[in-house]
């Protein structure tokens, strides 16, 4: 049963699809060892990555990822640091510690495959696990693929393959399958809706607001204290997220791009031009001290955090975890009464938008670009922060229609296979557009021409229609073109 909560786990940079994922996958794989009672047999295990995720695998951290879920880790718990030195060490001892419970030889050069010329046809982010025993006899092979916001979905050992450059057949990939049933609430909540116009219509029915329905289909499913606080944690973990970035020692993202962190220095600069608890600006520093540029720090700062490989929350991805968090700060320090059950109100009402994008297109950029990472964030944080500023259900609704609508075509080409650039900027881009989405849908009476419906299935169909190399390969766009420059 699908939970709005799904949509912000608490994570690690930089990539929820390529990082968050490929860890969740192979901790299942290794758990499963465990609870079927094969880990005494295995003497060896092999990672091989597919499309996007071996395309892009090693500025994403993929294979690191990977041998830390291999080891028992999980992207809330495991130790960041430990994560960024994992190959080092692995290298340095020839070992790993499957599970958690059995220490077994690793080569990691031959035991984590990087495969450049195949494809699973069902998903870009394809991953096969293989464990071996003393003699090389296969003891179990599993097939995972991470197909967005750090979801997984098990798949079967002879699914088909095809090259990394050819188009699925027909009926082989998840996109044409109906998914939808992975992502209901399911029968036993009060309010399930599969579209922006069932919510809008119950919430008409039932004279309720987003947020309202969306808290009475979460305490169906778990106790009220348990989804509010939960909500909470995920805002605690932006918040320091966010303080994490504007005031990290380090100068520099890694990867080799040598990118600096802007995010230490432009906080310094902000807060000497402006008093953001007590609202005083220099009048000689009008750009400086504006709210927007507050919003830039902010996302700036947690997508830093990210490509850093520092403690995050998807929201609903990694390469847009930016987003949700700048504007909620904005809310936070510069509208009156900001308070805790608004940030509960922010955060289920994004949730509701970002769960109609999942169900009904994807959140993917390996599947869809960026559109479906930043532009669902953009949108997700429309509709919170209308909520919060008193925008009716079909103003919510108009402001993430708009949050989105100006991102179609965005495509994912990230220069190196880095989540830095372009996704450190479009971030911060994307939370001043989600605001201004906002100002434009409260000046309104929420009527208008496109549906949030329309805008997301057309966000779907530019998915399906966008060339492979523009979809998280690294091998289009500026990931290109700024290389060879």
């Amino acid at each position: 049963m699908f939970s709005i909560l799904d949509m912000f786990k608490i994570g690690v940079g930089p990539s929820s699809s390529h990082t968050v994922g490929p860890m969740c996958a192979a901790h299942e794989f290794a758990a499963s060892l465990v609870s079927g009672g094969l880990i005494d047999r295995v003497a060896r295990v092999r990672t091989t990555l597919y499309g996007s995720l071996a395309l892009t695998g090693m500025g994403h951290g993929t294979d690191r990822a990977s041998v830390a879920g291999l080891e028992g880790g999980l992207p809330a718990t495991v130790d960041t640091a430990h994560v960024l030195s994992i190959k080092q060490e692995c290298e340095q001892t020839g070992r790993l510690n499957l599970a958690g419970v059995k220490d077994i030889a690793f080569d990691y050069e031959h035991d984590v495959v990087f495969e450049l010329w195949q494809r699973m046809a069902a998903h870009p982010n394809g991953m096969r696990f293989q464990a071996f025993d003393a003699s090389g006899n296969l003891v179990d092979e599993q097939v995972w693929y991470s197909i967005g916001g750090g979801f997984i979905r098990k798949g079967h050992r002879d699914d088909l393959m095809i090259g990394i450059h050819d188009r699925p057949p027909a009926g082989t990939s998840f996109a044409d399958e109906d998914e939808s049933s992975s992502v209901d609430f399911g029968p036993d909540v009060p309010y399930n809706f599969t579209s922006g116009s069932e919510l809008l219509a119950i919430c008409k029915r039932e004279r309720m607001p987003i947020a309202d329905i969306v808290w009475a289909n979460e305490i169906a499913m778990r106790p009220a204290e348990q989804v509010r606080a939960e909500l909470l944690r995920v805002w605690t973990t932006m918040h320091e997220c966010v303080l994490n970035g504007c005031m990290s020692p380090v100068k520099t993202l890694p990867g080799g791009l040598d990118v600096p962190r802007r995010a230490p220095k432009m906080y310094a600069r902000l807060s000497a031009n402006s008093d953001l608890l007590n609202r005083r600006r220099r009048s000689d520093a009008v750009l400086e001290s504006s709210d927007a540029a507050w919003v830039n720090l902010f996302a700036l700062a947690v997508s830093e955090e990210n490509a850093g490989g520092g403690r995050i929350v998807t929201a609903p991805t990694n390469g847009s975890a930016g987003i949700i968090p700048a504007v909620l700060e904005y809310y936070w320090h510069f509208v009156d009464a900001a308070d805790e059950d608004g940030i509960v109100t922010f955060l289920l009402t994004a949730g509701a938008v970002g769960y109609l994008f999942k169900r009904n297109a994807s959140i993917s950029g390996a599947e869809v670009g960026c559109q479906g990472e930043v532009g669902s964030a953009c949108s997700m944080a429309a509709a919170g922060l209308c909520a919060v500023v008193g925008g009716t259900s079909a103003q919510v609704e108009n402001a993430a229609e708009i949050g989105i609508e100006h991102n179609l075509g965005l495509t994912c080409d990230p220069v190196g296979g880095l989540v830095q650039i372009p996704c450190i900027e479009r971030n911060a881009m994307a939370a001043n557009t989600a605001i201004n989405a906002v100002r434009m849908a409260m000046l309104g009476d929420g009527s208008h021409i496109v549906t949030l419906d329309q805008a997301i299935k057309t966000m779907k169909d530019t998915g399906e229609d966008m060339m492979a190399k523009y979809k998280e390969t690294s091998q289009g766009g500026l990931a290109v073109n700024v290389v060879e420059c």
